[in-house]
């Protein structure tokens, strides 16, 4: 199934690349040929825009949300619903939009998808742009990672395609359950032996309380995702279940090829077969993993530390349960440098479309300079009074999360660029009484988890690096593997093979290329 959900992807793909060759033609300011779109009666410009949805309404024109972004940000928003789904079905449904020449105006780009629409001149080259058109943009991105951008520049003429995602602090963490650590009188483990001790009592000694034995240690997602946490003990290099690029043995490698990842998946492997890692862990959407967790039913899990409170809240309001979440330090393991990857230089955030309509170009541009505003940060952090927060006392507080009457803040540069101290600052000045417990929860485990995060050497690589070989992009044999292994449907020695098979099949050449990249950067 995983295969072929891959297939139809790339199959897109390859279709969305030959309809932009044949249809992009011409500069961005070729407006005459294409015409002008008409700007609605009080002279706001509409536009499409597409990025992460996790399960909350689109926004439509006159919606409550368009009418705030244009108010907030003087253009009009247009955000249809795509699920989401760990960015695999939302790159198979842009990949359509393209292909039927209907290209958003300002997106997200998935998986290096970017580097084929610059190469192809459907992209807008902002180099000139940002800085005359959205200074904002232009000047709260470090100039060093403006650097790296036009290092990276597919077309090879250091230009600039896309606005790159900042980071300053390790965002991402194994979460416990520190609350059933209490219940059966476990101190926090330490090592490995002592993490699957955990895990044990987690399965065996009902936790939760409930008199059922429901309760799932720990777990993950489908293409064996979002449980970097069993790999991170091994020094893995690992983004969202996605391996990386680090240093092993003195040069820069792919971490799925590694003696590490092998020792990780056998670990894996093993917990699956006791019973110790959800065993829907391969099939789990993300709704379904979340709801797994918000049910009072999972010890441990892998995640974004400050989205916590949104867990927190959804499983009291499910169960009545005040979970007690706190970061789990990466397990030791003899022979071993464990980390919780970090990368500074955050996926390409957005791109615009290469529009010969002169004003959609314009106003796209005019967003993006006032949504990097810091003076609109707060306000987009909001939303829409009523919908996303209420006043009280005086004080703006966030709404509970609900995603069957809430519309998507597509739009929050703080969380692409502001710092640890902003981010705890802004969830603390929004706070609720009622929901205090759960951002105090949430900006103390954010601060801990400072301890364990790594910024990878392969930080801020370009997709181009590549080329030629979408599988090795999209993980398609890794994934394979890596979830035969853990299902113990391959034999750990079968690691051996896909190594094998993966330089065969074009990593060696993937490999000579982010090498060099990397020796290119470090002069």
């Amino acid at each position: 199934m995983i295969l072929k959900k891959m297939g139809l992807m790339m199959a897109a793909g390859v279709l969305a690349i030959s309809t932009i060759t044949g249809c992009n033609s011409g500069s961005t300011g070729d407006s005459a040929a294409a015409g002008q779109t008409s700007a609605n009666e009080d002279g706001t410009v509409d536009i499409e825009v597409w990025g992460t949805n996790i399960g909350y309404k689109p926004i439509t024109k006159g919606s409550q949300l368009y009418e705030f972004y244009k108010e907030k940000l003087g253009v009009g928003v247009i955000h249809p619903y795509v699920e989401w789904n760990g960015g695999t079905n939302y790159l198979n449904q842009l990949n359509l939009k393209i292909a039927a020449n209907e290209m958003p105006d300002l997106f997200i780009p998935q998986q290096g998808i970017e580097d084929s629409l610059a190469k192809n001149g459907a992209i807008a080259d902002l180099t000139d742009l940002l800085p005359k058109y959205a200074p904002n943009v232009w000047e709260a991105i470090p100039q060093e990672m403006w650097d790296v951008v036009k290092a990276n520049d597919p077309t090879g003429q250091g230009r600039i395609y896309y606005i790159p995602g900042v980071v300053e602090y390790g965002r991402y963490a194994g979460m416990i359950r520190q609350d059933w650590l209490d219940q059966l009188g476990l101190t926090m483990p330490k090592t490995q032996d002592e993490y699957v001790k955990v895990l044990e009592a987690f399965r065996d000694k009902d936790p939760n309380g409930n008199g059922q034995k429901d309760e799932l240690p720990t777990g993950g997602r489908e293409q064996a995702r979002w449980m970097d946490h069993l790999f991170a003990m091994y020094g893995v290099a690992m983004f969202e279940g996605y391996p990386e690029w680090d240093i092993y043995d003195g040069e820069l490698t792919y971490s799925a090829v590694t003696p590490n990842m092998r020792a990780a998946l056998e670990f894996a492997a093993k917990l699956y077969k006791e019973g110790l890692i959800d065993k829907e862990s391969l099939l789990n959407t993300k709704d379904k993993w979340d709801g797994k967790i918000q049910s009072d039913k999972v010890g441990n899990y892998f995640h974004w530390v400050e989205h916590g409170n949104l867990i927190l809240e959804n499983l009291e309001k499910n169960t009545g349960v005040k979970a007690n979440f706190t970061v789990l330090p990466v397990p030791e393991v003899e022979g071993y440098e464990g980390f919780y990857t970090m990368k500074r230089f955050a996926p390409p955030q957005w791109v615009i479309k290469n529009n010969k309509d002169e004003n959609k170009l314009m106003a796209t541009l005019k967003l993006l300079n006032n949504m990097y505003d810091k003076k609109n940060w707060k306000d987009l952090f909001l939303g829409v009074e009523g919908m996303h927060y209420e006043m009280k006392d005086g004080k703006a507080v966030k709404l509970p999360d609900d995603k069957s009457s809430q519309e998507n803040q597509l739009l929050n540069p703080y969380s692409t660029l502001a710092t640890l101290d902003f981010t705890i600052d802004l969830f603390n000045s929004t706070s609720s009484e009622d929901s205090q417990w759960a951002i105090d929860q949430v900006t103390r485990n954010m601060q801990e988890a400072q301890k364990y995060a790594k910024v990878i050497a392969g930080d801020g690589m370009p997709a181009s690096v590549y080329d030629s070989f979408p599988d090795i992009n999209n993980r398609t044999l890794y994934v394979e593997y890596a979830t035969k292994i853990i299902l113990g449907q391959y034999p750990i020695s079968k690691f051996d093979e896909f190594v094998d098979k993966w330089n065969a099949s074009g990593g060696e050449e993937v490999t000579k290329r982010a090498r060099e990249w990397y020796a290119k950067v470090q002069k």
